[in-house]
């Protein structure tokens, strides 16, 4: 098929491998590793990471912080109404949100979220609109009454678990504004980054506050004509200045999560050179796309027919990315968020690119300093 025809983007997903939960431990996860210059995938683990990895390699990670953007309340007639807040609130409002219930909201309506959190609904338009809050801090309720803002395919019959607060954000999440987690990133534990850091290899943020778009689907049949959603992005100088060096050296640059990448791509030049910027990334990477920087991904499995799998066949080829997915099924995987994860290597080491079996050992690691994200 065409990389332009979005059938050639299907694969077939067992429902059991979607996983539900979090793996018992962050670093738990599996690692499917696609050596593009090797014939075949290699199964290893997350924690085995470090060996991936050579001192004058950049990890750069997404520090978005998700909020939790799902709010259950009541219309003034009792129905149920779901508020999904779109965009993290202030301390008072608008914000632009969608509702669920059997019937719409009017505005002016109030929606009671708790005993001293009510919304008033200031725009209802086919399911979408805005709310403010009604003589209370805005942002502190949500804080205290909103639930984890899971992906659709995550299907229980409780809901949220207590687990989520904490697993659904990566250990260094810092600025507020996602609806949906960098899922490449859950898989780190400080003590991994510390070993990581140990190794010489440097860390450097982004951020991209993930919206609700990275679940729409893809609706033409021609990708190319499919529009991608914006997302808010800030890449700053420091971070910059990190990838610029790395490139200099000779490192390789590797984004954790195709956000990270979609970042990164987007505030490169045409050669490749990094400078610092912010504001609302409309990048589109699908295949024929040329990336500046980005080498390797750390990334996890992404849906069907979407974007992402646009994104990750752009930079390793699609029917390589097919085949190591077809390889992820047959050895039982978890897929989606809380699944395992993916290494994407279009530039290996010295080391990797040897004939040995990946996961040998060859002499000692390297250590020297590297930088602290």
């Amino acid at each position: 098929m065409s990389d332009f025809d979005l059938d050639a983007y299907d694969y077939h997903l067992p429902e059991e491998l979607i996983a539900q939960r979090p793996a018992p431990q962050r670093q738990g996860s599996r690692l499917l590793v696609l050596d593009c210059s090797r014939p075949r995938p290699a199964d290893s683990l997350f924690a085995r990471l470090p060996e991936l990895l050579r001192p004058g390699d950049l990890l750069v990670v997404n520090d978005t912080r998700v909020f939790p953007a799902r709010l259950a309340g009541r219309k003034e007639t009792g129905g149920r109404c779901e508020v999904f807040l779109l965009e993290p609130p202030g301390k008072t409002g608008p914000c632009a949100c969608l509702f669920k219930s059997s019937r719409p909201p009017r505005p002016g309506q109030q929606i009671t979220v708790g005993p001293d959190f009510v919304l008033i609904v200031e725009e209802s338009r086919a399911g979408a609109g805005s709310v403010r809050a009604l003589d209370c801090d805005f942002a502190a309720m949500v804080e205290r009454y909103g639930r984890v803002p899971l992906p659709p395919y995550i299907r229980r019959d409780s809901g949220e678990a207590p687990e989520d607060r904490e697993r659904y954000q990566t250990v260094y999440a810092e600025k507020t504004g996602a609806v949906a987690a960098p899922t490449a990133g859950l898989h780190f534990t400080p003590e991994l980054l510390g070993e990581i850091e140990g190794l010489g290899v440097a860390t450097a943020r982004v951020t991209l506050h993930v919206g609700y778009g990275t679940f729409a689907p893809v609706r033409t049949q021609d990708i190319r004509e499919h529009r991608i959603h914006e997302e808010y992005v800030e890449c700053g100088p420091e971070t910059a200045a990190l990838v610029n060096e790395t490139r200099r050296r000779g490192g390789r640059v590797w984004a954790v999560g195709t956000t990270s990448a979609r970042a990164l791509e987007w505030a490169a030049d045409e050669d490749g050179g990094m400078r610092a910027r912010k504001g609302a990334c409309g990048l589109y990477i699908y295949p024929g796309y040329r990336f500046r920087v980005v080498e390797n991904l750390l990334t996890n499995f992404h849906l069907p027919r979407s974007s992402l799998m646009f994104l990750v066949s752009a930079l390793a080829g699609r029917e390589r990315i097919l085949a190591a997915y077809a390889h992820a099924v047959r050895q039982g995987y978890r897929f989606f968020s809380y699944g395992d994860a993916m290494a994407i290597i279009t530039r290996p080491s010295r080391q990797e690119a040897a004939s040995r079996p990946f996961g040998g050992t060859e002499g000692k690691r390297q250590k020297s300093k590297g930088k602290s994200i």
